[in-house]
């Protein structure tokens, strides 16, 4: 039995294109405690393989985190595959805002030690104790009471292009560096203020709202499904939508617009822009923020240097690379933005 995917992202496309079939991306997690996640891993796999879906998912003995996208004639059935799983039965799926069939190219079913890397090491505090659940409506309502602390869980290049209005965004580059420096943000706040948290599709702030709560918050609370149940919700029931901007998200289509102001600028001349790319230098990568005017003029690189190097042949370009380790500052644009010219 095939476990592992065996096909490049490249031929994957060629496959999606060949069908002809519109895809479903969407996400879901849940905290629960997994007593062999290897085996949960192969058991997902075989049978979302056998579906068609694509999509990054981690596993560990937390539970499970997964952005996938699946055949839209095979919904049903992975939905079965999903509540075939007690602790997965009838879950919450966050059905993205907009779609696009090439969102994920492959399938990787990762087992990692936790769903969501949070840099912490206490075992005494449980991921399920959580705060309280806020669907769209009461979200809008408790953030307009002046005793509210509005916390964006989210990163610093994701909040700098969509956020919620009047939310502390703070400046950090993953999920890990976020608790401590939020916990001493809100710490004068501890008990009697409300603690409103919110995040891309809600498992951030799920484990955010847990580790305050052990730490002795008391008026804890979390947008049910993130933003993207949010504008799913602002849009049925028509509510005044709080968010502004796009919503950060991580596979292929980088973004999905959520209101159309656009609240960031381009970081290579300063005019409005709100899209994201990846420096098309292949040994720079850097994420950052360009408009279409820079990106044609810089052939959508970040820097003149890294324009020079995307023009020599492919080889040469392979070879300069050649021993040369990566510095993961894919997503520190807002530490480099010196670099940005």
């Amino acid at each position: 039995m095939q476990l592992y995917n065996n096909l490049s992202a490249h031929e994957q496309a060629a496959l999606i294109d060949q069908a002809g079939i519109k895809r479903l991306t969407l996400s879901f997690y849940k905290y629960h405690n997994l007593s062999n996640p290897e085996s949960f891993r192969n058991h997902l796999y075989a049978h979302w393989r056998a579906l068609h879906v694509l999509g990054r998912i981690f596993v560990a003995s937390e539970g499970i985190n997964a952005q996938l996208s699946v055949p839209a004639p095979q919904f049903h059935n992975f939905k079965q595959t999903l509540d075939d799983i007690t602790f997965l039965k009838g879950l919450r799926l966050n059905i993205a805002v907009e779609q696009f069939d090439k969102s994920f190219l492959k399938l990787k079913i990762k087992v990692r030690s936790k769903i969501l890397a949070d840099g912490l090491d206490d075992k005494t505090f449980d991921p399920t104790d959580v705060g309280t659940h806020l669907k769209a409506e009461a979200f809008n309502q408790i953030i307009a009471d002046p005793d509210t602390v509005l916390v964006d869980m989210r990163n610093h290049y994701e909040t700098e292009i969509g956020h919620f209005e009047n939310a502390l965004t703070p400046d950090v580059d993953t999920f890990r560096d976020s608790l401590k420096i939020i916990e001493k943000d809100i710490e004068p706040h501890k008990t009697n203020k409300n603690i409103v948290m919110y995040c891309t599709g809600g498992i951030r702030c799920e484990k955010a709202s847990a580790y305050f709560k052990h730490k002795g918050f008391k008026k804890l609370f979390q947008l049910e499904g993130g933003i993207i149940e949010y504008a799913r919700q602002v849009k049925v029931l028509n509510l005044e939508n709080k968010f502004k901007g796009k919503n950060f998200v991580f596979d292929q289509r980088m973004a999905e617009r959520i209101s159309k102001e656009i609240i960031s600028t381009c970081h290579q001349c300063g005019k409005p822009s709100d899209t994201h790319v990846n420096c098309a230098n292949e040994a720079c990568h850097l994420l950052f923020i360009q408009c279409s005017t820079c990106g044609e003029a810089m052939d959508h690189c970040c820097t003149s240097t890294c324009k020079e190097i995307n023009a020599k042949p492919l080889e040469e370009q392979k070879e300069l690379r050649r021993g040369t380790k990566s510095e993961h500052k894919i997503f520190k644009k807002g530490r480099f933005k010196e670099k940005i010219q």
